[in-house]
């Protein structure tokens, strides 16, 4: 099992992660309000097996956040259940893992996010090509969801018993016209 490589940035409001893996095959992305990610996909001509779990520093709003897959990346905007800068992306202190950077193509200092022009906001991010997570499957329905129309899939309203848990298995037809562009 293998890391994919992650870039993220923020602004008080949103965490940005790029999953950068190339010809990723059946992407799964799993987000939990206490601020859990879990992410695994295949890739390769082997089809190696890459994951990776991270412990976000505080707690999301999953209902509010979205994901886009890519044939390169798979983009996720996680929105923050508490308007605020994080000192880092995950709760572990020391050194971020090897596979975990910043993304300073989209990195916005705090004081610089309301001004003018200031970048790295929601305004720089095609956010509306972006899927709503209330398409997502939820888990529990074994039927999978590369074969479903996606208006057919579980209402994202519906909870577990111990958490929310959002689950996209990607389907290239769903992509966003930018990311097409990108393959």
């Amino acid at each position: 099992m293998r890391h994919p490589e992650i870039v993220w940035a923020q602004h008080s409001e949103r965490v940005f992660l790029t999953i950068e893996l190339p010809d990723a095959k059946s992407p799964v992305v799993k987000i939990e309000p206490q601020g859990k990610l879990k992410f695994s996909a295949t890739a390769g001509a082997s089809d190696e097996k890459y994951e990776v779990e991270l412990e976000l520093f505080k707690e999301i709003n999953v209902e509010a956040s979205k994901i886009s897959t890519g044939a390169r990346q798979i983009f996720v905007v996680i929105e923050k259940a508490e308007k605020m800068w994080w000192p880092r992306l995950i709760k572990g202190e020391g050194r971020a893992p090897p596979y975990l950077k910043v993304d300073w193509n989209k990195w916005v200092d705090e004081d610089e996010e309301n001004e003018v022009g200031g970048g790295g906001g929601a305004e720089d991010f095609e956010l509306g090509g972006l899927g709503d997570l209330s398409n997502f499957d939820m888990g529990g329905n074994e039927a999978d969801s590369d074969d479903e129309d996606p208006e057919t899939l579980p209402d994202a309203s519906k909870k577990t018993d111990t958490a929310t848990t959002l689950e996209k298995t990607a389907d290239p037809e769903e992509l966003p016209d930018a990311a097409k562009a990108e393959s």
